[in-house]
């Protein structure tokens, strides 16, 4: 049976979409960090919108990976979220 990952396997192959697909590591984590925060907390996209004085489309966004947060957004999100930002270089 060809799976998802059999068909990812094979398209990192192609060095276009092996380009693409790394540069889309970066909204890829912020947005599973988020959705797994939230979710761990039991609350809505409005109510973490709410409380990271933001609106639910934003974070909607964010959580599906169509919108580039700048740091201080993603600071008033992890307060809100009670954690921290940590950004890495590798």
């Amino acid at each position: 049976m060809y799976t998802l990952q059999d068909h990812i396997k094979d398209s990192l192959k192609n060095p276009e979409f092996k380009k693409a697909w790394k540069e889309s590591e970066v909204e890829y984590q912020i947005s599973r960090t988020l959705i797994a925060a939230r979710i761990k907390r039991k609350i809505s996209q409005q109510e973490l919108a709410y409380e990271a004085n933001t609106t639910q489309a934003v974070i909607s966004r964010l959580e599906n990976m169509t919108a580039n947060p700048s740091v201080g957004l993603l600071q008033k999100i992890a307060q809100a979220l009670n954690l921290k930002v940590k950004i890495q270089f590798e």
